[in-house]
């Protein structure tokens, strides 16, 4: 039986999974990810340890390749993980300075530069970008203007996920996708952009060639065989930027298939035959990537999600916990009973879904959560549910403003993450949107996309539609009810509302 090897280098933790080729997992093994402050002076600025996302990186794959009965069948490893946080190295590959994590502030003053000096619209016609704060781009320049010696001495900036392949096989590169991240690609010719390069005063030697995903990279070398279990000579090949790596085992590179991804934040993804970069998919938030899959661009619209519920349990759950802790369960199920048990429409209670501002189809930062419509009979259920309809409508939001500006209309919806756990939730949001939604029974379906590169690049697949063959297993299917479908249409009316007419008052109360 051959193997193939994915890496997820998550914010959490650090994971390494063997799967067959078939995309089953049979070894698994993951370390925590350690963030770190370690400056007094500015204790909200955060960095990754370059030595401890390699050494977890190395116990994760040693215990996973330990489970093995025969490791030198494992055919291909590919990285996959977040995006934008890079590492300076010097000509012999040592580390010059930590990570900065996605999480550190400290480039708010080139962040306004950006805005100011480049702007949204730029940006967007060339890179495709929605512009934020940790993108790699502001971090060469705070570099640059706080750190210039290290800058001066360093070889190449190599993104996170570049930074374990060169570990593994020495190689420096990128793909498209990492690439996309920067604020420095160019989506048209997939290269680095000269002008955003010269506007920036970026030197364009210190960045990694970008190539396409499931490019072999090079071979693991003696050192790091040595590091992680992984047979001396094992090809290494390039992954990519997490969400579009669980595009490929559920089928988001194909017409009509979107993704659903929804955990903390929710991520609804479109593959794309070409990179479409207008105002106004710019103006609803969504930002255009090279895909992982070959001749692929994808959209993504990004909104707050399960954290909105999790700030409810919080605040709200205390009963349902000491239940759980008499009785036994789990407070989310005694929740979600409740929840269920309110008549859609949630008693006439509606909530709008901003607590962390608006990202998508709608921009606006300062915009916040509210409920309207409470009553003296309210109930906690009434509120829950009216959580969970308000982020169904916030989906069914970006799905059509997917329609109107990207000319998308699904056929299909393949949801994946935490969520997908919910069958309330699930079922609730197939009978808003109208579309079946389909839960495929894929173990992390993030890094067995890495793991299918790895096997693209090696040749056991021919590509990416043969890998979706090989590994896709049918789960639980969603399908919409009529008529509740048709009873929130009317609700989704009202709700659509809900911004504009609290707009002001959001604003005013800003502090």
């Amino acid at each position: 039986m051959d193997y193939l090897v994915g890496i997820d280098l998550g914010s959490t933790n650090l994971k390494a999974i063997v799967y067959d080729t078939a995309g089953r997992a049979v070894a698994r093994a993951s370390r925590p990810t350690q963030r770190f402050n370690p400056d007094p002076d500015h204790p909200a600025w955060a960095i990754w340890r370059p030595e401890q996302i390699w050494e977890g990186v190395c116990e994760s794959l040693r215990e996973a390749t330990a489970q093995l009965d025969d490791r030198s069948r494992i055919r291909g490893v590919a990285v996959t993980g977040m995006g934008m946080d890079g590492v300076p190295l010097d000509r012999d590959g040592r580390w010059l300075y930590p990570f900065i994590s996605w999480h550190c502030p400290r480039t708010e003053p080139q962040y306004r530069w950006w805005l100011e000096q480049i702007g949204t619209e730029k940006q967007f016609a060339v890179g495709g970008n929605q512009i934020w704060v940790f993108n790699t781009a502001l971090r060469l320049r705070w570099m640059a203007e706080n750190e210039p010696e290290i800058l001066d001495r360093t070889h190449k900036w190599v993104l996170i996920e570049d930074f374990i392949n060169h570990q593994l096989c020495g190689a420096l590169a990128t793909d498209y996708s990492m690439a996309s991240t920067t604020l420095l690609f160019d989506q048209r010719r997939q290269g680095w952009s000269e002008e955003l390069l010269h506007r920036s005063g970026i030197d364009a030697s210190i960045l990694c060639d970008p190539q396409p995903s499931g490019t072999v990279l090079g071979t693991v070398h003696a050192a790091a065989s040595e590091a992680t279990g992984l047979p001396a000579g094992t090809p290494v090949v390039l992954g990519g930027h997490d969400y579009l790596c669980g595009a490929l085992p559920t089928g988001v590179f194909r017409p009509g298939v979107l993704g659903d991804v929804t955990g903390t934040w929710e991520m609804v993804v479109a593959a794309l035959d070409e990179p479409v970069l207008t105002p106004e998919v710019l103006q609803m938030g969504i930002l255009v990537d090279s895909h992982v899959a070959r001749g692929r661009w994808a959209a993504m619209g990004a909104t707050v999600a399960a954290e909105q519920l999790e700030w409810f349990r919080r605040e709200y759950g205390q009963p349902e916990g000491r239940r759980a802790a008499d009785e036994g369960g789990v407070d989310w199920d005694y929740l979600m009973q409740a929840a269920e048990a309110s008549a859609p429409g949630a008693g006439g209670c509606l909530f709008l879904p901003h607590m962390s501002g608006s990202h998508c189809p709608i921009v606006d930062h300062r915009s916040s959560g509210a409920f309207i419509g409470l009553k003296n009979l309210t109930t906690k259920g009434d509120m829950l549910r009216a959580i969970i309809e308000g982020l169904d409508y916030q989906f069914l939001q970006v799905v059509q403003g997917f329609g109107h500006s990207l000319n998308v209309r699904p056929n299909r919806i393949v949801a994946i993450g935490g969520a997908v756990h919910n069958h309330f939730w699930m079922q609730n949001k197939a009978d808003v949107v109208g579309t079946v939604i389909e839960v495929p029974e894929i173990d992390e379906a993030v890094v067995l996309g890495a793991a299918v590169l790895a096997g693209i690049g090696v040749g056991i697949f021919a590509d990416e539609a043969e890998a979706y063959q090989q590994v896709y297993r049918p789960g639980q299917v969603y399908e919409p009810d009529g008529r509740r479908h048709a009873y929130y249409l009317e609700r989704f009316a009202i709700f659509s509302q809900l911004y504009a007419a609290l707009k002001q008052v959001h604003h005013q109360l800003q502090v």
